[in-house]
């Protein structure tokens, strides 16, 4: 059995047994029944399949020999890409930003460097928030118009995750987005993709997904697959120094969402953990630094790199409820993906309970909090210092725009997303309906 290289896992016969003997036969035999809470309102056929394809697929994850993106970074990196495109002899590149970052100079310098080097650019500048399938098929058509021979992503979450999925439609032009979402389904190595973000938080630039939105009927959906993965990371904190300070405070809280959910999920490897565990400690060091100090390029870079450490925690042990709920939020009532997660992050944790005690007080000692030695009151004052963050960098405590005629759409479409997800714990719709009026206020 061979799984096809982009995904850079080589399996034959004998490692997939290997494989199937060690995460699938470990889970029967040995179950995890100190972390499945309240068999009675799940239907237990429904809970044991989930577990056994979250382990697959973690398992996949944890092994895959997915290559991580090359990184450049320091103050005004985004001169050394220029000069990195033309050492890797690019001549033509497709540039996948918006008006709004055109508009603020930042990239003059870039575009001087290019030119200076004779690398034809065309630029791409219809991105919008939550990039919808016709700006990414518009994307891809500007590309194999002008014949580009390598893509330039350069802005936040969207603009990243846009470039992404228009590099796959571009080796894969028979296949429509939809039928890309879900996971695994490209399987194509994409033109040359260089990421740089101008956001800290949304780690696009690191992980094997992409999110989409479909315009007609308003659904987020997910696009995974190594493929996606950039050749290179740019982490130019100079980039980042125009953020607003609220879009400072969301994006940073969407990277601590990634390494918590990370964290606390099951089947994750060491190397994912240390990832997540740096990732905490650094949002908490710096993030509310660098909301109220926006100019201060230390603090940038620092979240820029947290992002980045973030982004590989959980590509190889995924996220959770909190963004399965977000994503439902945002489809719905198009708020920002960070400031959802920022919302949701605290409750859910709350929700957990039990479960994730031991993991959260961890993370509370990575971060320098005082520790008392009781797994619980520890989690709780981690769980606490989150709803401090987020007061402290005025971030909503609820989401009250959700509507009574809405919650079962929310709920039909968090339960669908999230049953892939190795979560803490796996919740009948009834308490995702719970949680969600909970979240409402």
């Amino acid at each position: 059995m061979i799984l096809h290289s982009c995904y850079g896992i080589k399996f034959d016969t004998l490692a997939a047994y290997f494989l199937f003997k060690k995460y699938i036969l470990s889970f029967i035999y040995y179950g995890n029944n100190d972390r499945m809470k309240r068999e009675s309102e799940v239907d237990i056929k429904m809970k044991f399949t989930d577990r056994i394809y979250q382990k697959i697929a973690t398992g996949i994850a944890n092994h895959a020999n997915w290559e991580m993106p090359k990184v450049i970074k320091g103050n005004g990196s985004i001169r050394k890409l220029a000069q990195q495109l033309r050492d890797d002899g690019r001549e033509h590149i497709f540039i996948v930003t918006t008006k709004g970052t055109i508009k603020r100079g930042t990239l003059d310098v870039f575009f001087a460097k290019l030119e200076n080097y004779g690398i034809v650019y065309t630029i791409f500048d219809e991105v919008m928030p939550d990039p919808t399938i016709s700006c990414i098929n518009q994307a891809a058509e500007m590309y194999q118009k002008n014949d580009c021979d390598a893509i330039v992503a350069i802005g936040g979450g969207s603009v990243l995750d846009c470039a992404k999925v228009a590099a796959a439609r571009i080796v894969k032009p028979k296949q429509s987005v939809e039928k890309m979402a879900g996971g695994f389904k490209i399987g194509k190595k994409l033109p040359p993709f260089y990421a740089v973000p101008t956001t800290a938080g949304t780690a696009s630039e690191t992980t094997i997904a992409a999110v989409v939105t479909d315009e007609n009927t308003n659904y987020k959906f997910a696009v995974s697959d190594g493929c996606l993965l950039p050749d290179y990371a740019v982490l130019d904190p100079v980039l980042t120094k125009g953020m607003p300070p609220q879009l400072t405070a969301f994006t940073g809280m969407d990277a601590l969402t990634h390494a918590v959910e990370a964290y606390t999920n099951l089947y994750s490897l060491k190397q994912s953990d240390k990832k997540a565990r740096h990732a905490v400690k650094l949002i908490f060091e710096n993030l509310e630094h660098a909301y109220e100090h926006g100019d201060n390029l230390e603090y940038r870079q620092k979240m820029l790199l947290a992002s980045f450490y973030a982004g590989e925690a959980f590509t190889r042990s995924f996220v959770g409820y909190v963004h399965a709920i977000a994503h439902a939020i945002g489809g719905i009532y198009h708020v920002a993906h960070g400031e959802a997660n920022a919302i949701i992050l605290p409750y859910v944790l709350e929700a957990y309970g039990s479960s994730v005690y031991r993991s959260l007080s961890e993370l509370a000692k990575v971060t320098g909090m005082d520790m008392t030695g009781n797994h619980e009151k520890d989690a709780k004052a981690f769980i606490q210092k989150i709803r401090e963050m987020n007061s402290h960098m005025n971030i909503a405590a609820t989401l009250p725009m959700i509507l009574d005629k809405d919650i079962e759409e929310i709920v039909d479409r968090v339960y669908k997303e999230a049953h892939t997800y190795p979560t803490p714990v796996i919740w009948s719709k009834e308490e995702l309906r719970k949680l969600i009026l909970k979240m409402r206020g």
